[in-house]
């Protein structure tokens, strides 16, 4: 696949985005500690990271660690309305944008020196434009490809920018610690500092025969590619989710297998609504926990044939979620989430039963067809009445 020999990609990241509104809103809070949500923490500004405020901690302990903190509740209209206004801003700068998040975005400036003038310029006009049009600090990385943009941006922040010259990538990039790399998470940090790698040059002289006895095939390989700088990818226009998931936190109070039922329903039936409305279907389902002492854990199951079915959706869960109680009884649980994966368009065969032949399939795809028509409102499961449906948090378009 061609790869450009000039840095023309552009990665482009609001910083702290939901505290970065509230302080755009509310000028009494510019310069200040800003939590955004009580219970969990959605978003917290530069000031209050510096204590070591993160998300999605909970609200006490960010408190404890911050008590000088403004705390202010989420307001999920204006964050749509700021990502809509930034995402004008990308798209008047270059036709060819990749939205990664309702804050985030890839640019590809490459082609427009002649009437954009150099990719720093379009990035200097786009950090200007964006805080005239938006009122919101935008850092970009300037880079050849986008692994290497985003870690420009994330070594740029807050509010900065930085060009990778094409001459001293790996300059730049070997001296990293190891969780710049995309992928590295604490799991596979903790196996490489093991092993007394520590940056990302360590990585790359490692090779890819090392890492692949280290981490398996996929995970070496990937990582050997990225600490060469070796990423084709281009900029994709319209790139559709490869997976949806949504989330529940839970406090640290008890709860019985009917209340986290209870708690599934809601998750699958928000889910499967978002699936149909984009026209897509699922084959994979993966439930996520947290227990009480911090540990994650994920189940899932794959189907035979993609569906976009509730009630087939909602019974691999709840037989995911089963299997997963005795964990459930001994930890403690704080987080339920669930992800629909293997996504592909509506024309794919849909399921007729569960994945499981012993269990009954459930009620007719009626159900879902009248909510999809009149509403998420028009019947309700006896379960959610009084229910709150929780924060709809702002989402691109699946």
């Amino acid at each position: 696949m061609f790869v450009s020999n000039e840095a023309t990609i552009l990665h482009a990241d609001i910083d702290s985005f939901y505290a970065s509104v509230e302080q755009r809103d509310d000028p009494s809070l510019r310069g200040r500690p800003v939590i955004v949500g009580a219970g969990v923490v959605l978003a917290a500004s530069y000031e209050a990271k510096a204590f070591g405020v993160t998300t999605p901690m909970g609200g006490a302990q960010a408190r404890r660690l911050c008590p000088h903190a403004v705390v202010v509740p989420p307001r999920m209209d204006a964050y749509r309305e700021a990502s809509a206004a930034l995402f004008e801003v990308f798209n008047d700068t270059t036709p060819f944008v990749e939205g990664l998040s309702i804050d985030e975005a890839f640019l590809d400036v490459g082609g427009l020196r002649r009437i954009s003038g150099t990719s720093m310029e379009i990035a200097v006009r786009l950090r200007r434009e964006v805080f005239e049009r938006v009122g919101l600090p935008v850092t970009v990385g300037v880079a050849r490809t986008k692994f290497l943009a985003k870690v420009a941006s994330g070594v740029a922040k807050p509010d900065g920018l930085l060009l990778v010259p094409t001459d001293g990538e790996l300059e730049f990039l070997h001296p990293l610690p190891v969780e710049r790399l995309w992928g590295v998470g604490p799991v596979t940090a903790s196996k490489l500092r093991g092993h007394a790698v520590t940056t990302v040059g360590q990585v790359a002289q490692l090779g890819e025969a090392a890492l692949v006895r280290m981490l398996g095939r996929a995970g070496g390989r990937h990582l050997h590619a990225l600490a060469h700088n070796r990423d084709p990818r281009r900029v994709q226009v319209g790139r559709r989710r490869r997976s949806m998931g949504t989330q529940r936190a839970l406090g640290r109070g008890p709860r019985s297998p009917g209340s986290l039922d209870t708690d599934l329903v809601a998750l699958v039936d928000r889910l499967a609504r978002r699936l149909r409305a984009a026209h897509r279907v699922c084959r994979t389902v993966v439930l996520r926990l947290r227990f009480d002492d911090f540990t994650r854990a994920t189940r899932s199951h794959t189907l035979w044939e993609a569906t976009a079915r509730t009630e087939t959706i909602l019974t691999v869960g709840r037989a995911l979620l089963a299997a997963a109680m005795p964990t459930i009884r001994e930890r403690g649980i704080t987080l339920i989430g669930l992800t629909l994966s293997n996504l592909d368009d509506d024309s794919a065969v849909q399921l007729a039963l569960p994945f499981d032949p012993h269990l009954t399939p459930g009620i007719d795809t009626t159900l879902d067809e009248v909510r999809d028509r009149f509403g998420s409102s028009s019947i309700t499961r006896a379960v959610l009445l009084g229910r709150r449906q929780g924060l709809s948090v702002p989402l691109l378009p699946d």
